[in-house]
């Protein structure tokens, strides 16, 4: 342990094995108070319909979101006053907008990130680059790279419309570049913004209210690579395993379509049974490879992508978790919404802030946890991971 305790390290990560080096964030600029979102909204969208104004109100109580950023903003609704009415044709003027804002966001974070990970971005091998807010040819990867100023043979991937489970989709695709491409960095970021959905409230769409009560915009960034080079690099998480499972017969239960008046969603209500129904095996998988039981749920960590309370209540019920076991992916929501795929990272974010709190109070932390998130498919993306910050 010297070496490594010298080097400010708690673990070493295995040799080959992929790592998260460094995280980062970033916001727009509006900063929304869940209090006075309702009053808001039925404003900026000129309706006034007390019955979904009720409805909305309860939601916002219910889905735990207290702060939330967004694009949007007056200038853009005074710019584009079609968005916020019923039934224009408005994907373009939508587009316009977020291919723009999310390359911002995605810059931001990605600087932000690199800053923390203390190597030149031209050690930048790779980028893997996330979003369902955007549309376009080439795609917002070319306008990252572009953006940052990376080489032109930075080897580029590009997904797009994963929704939720996008931010540990691009993690699994980082680690199969970062372990089959030794020496190689990859970037990955993710950015997305609501606008591309954000429509005037009406009673034959009362599950739009979800949305609206839910999702927030902004960004995330990760660098991963495998055997970090300890001098000068911080290991945070090592990246075990990786799978994918998608659930026959579930297409329509996280139904998405875009059209000419944007994107449009629809979230079923049976999909936090269907997570809850599906989650024990899923995860059993992941930790068997290692060993781990139902017997281990409460000794290791669980990063969760929040997709909202019901799917946190219901998997801690399911998996009979002690309740600060999901504190992390709780208080994501709460301070940021649903932001789709960036959500795991700021979840990740809290992960470690509270491993070193655990740390200076000298409690036991987890090595072992998994990454999870749920996305259209349904589809479950995990990752069996060891937090290396812990002693």
């Amino acid at each position: 342990m010297g070496e490594e305790a010298q080097e400010g390290f708690a673990k070493r990560a295995n040799p080959g094995k992929a790592t998260i080096l460094a995280l980062g964030k970033a916001f727009p600029h509006q900063l929304v108070m869940q209090d006075f979102l309702v009053d808001g909204y039925f404003k900026n969208t000129n309706c006034d319909d007390p019955e979904l104004k009720q409805k909305l109100s309860r939601l916002c109580k219910t889905t735990t979101v207290k702060t939330r950023y967004v694009v949007m903003s007056d200038e853009i609704l005074k710019k584009y006053p079609e968005l916020a009415i019923e039934g224009l044709p408005t994907v373009k003027q939508r587009l316009d907008i977020c291919n723009n804002a999310v390359t911002e966001m995605a810059i931001e974070a990605s600087r932000a990130c690199i800053k923390k990970w203390g190597r030149p971005m031209s050690d930048i091998t790779h980028l893997v680059y996330v979003s369902s807010s955007e549309a376009r040819l080439p795609g917002g990867d070319l306008f990252l790279a572009k953006g940052l100023g990376l080489s032109p043979e930075t080897q580029r991937v590009m997904l797009y419309f994963m929704g939720c489970s996008g931010g540990v989709a691009g993690l699994r695709v980082a680690k199969d570049i970062a372990e089959n491409n030794p020496g190689s960095r990859v970037l990955l970021a993710t950015s997305e913004t609501t606008i591309i959905g954000f429509k005037p409230p009406s009673a034959d769409r009362p599950y739009d209210l979800v949305g609206v009560a839910l999702f927030g915009d902004g960004a995330g960034a990760m660098i991963i690579g495998s055997d970090p080079v300890l001098s000068i690099e911080r290991p945070l998480f090592e990246l075990h395993t990786a799978i994918q499972n998608f659930l026959p017969n579930t297409e329509k239960t996280i139904d998405g379509k875009l059209t000419e008046e944007g994107i449009s969603f629809k979230l079923a209500r049976e999909l936090p049974q269907i997570i809850e129904d599906n989650v024990e095996g899923f995860c059993e998988k992941l930790m068997g490879i290692v060993g781990l039981t139902d017997k281990d749920y409460n000794n290791m960590f669980w990063a969760v992508h929040p997709g909202g309370p019901a799917i946190l209540n219901r998997m801690e019920k399911r998996l009979d978790l002690f309740p600060e076991k999901l504190n992390a992916s709780r208080r994501a929501l709460m301070d940021y919404g649903n932001a789709s795929s960036n959500t795991i990272v700021y979840v990740l974010e809290y992960m470690i802030e509270e491993s070193l709190k655990r740390k200076t109070e000298s409690r036991e932390d987890s090595e072992w946890g998994l990454i999870l998130a749920f996305g259209p498919g349904v589809t479950f993306e995990g990752i069996l991971a060891r937090n290396l910050t812990v002693e």
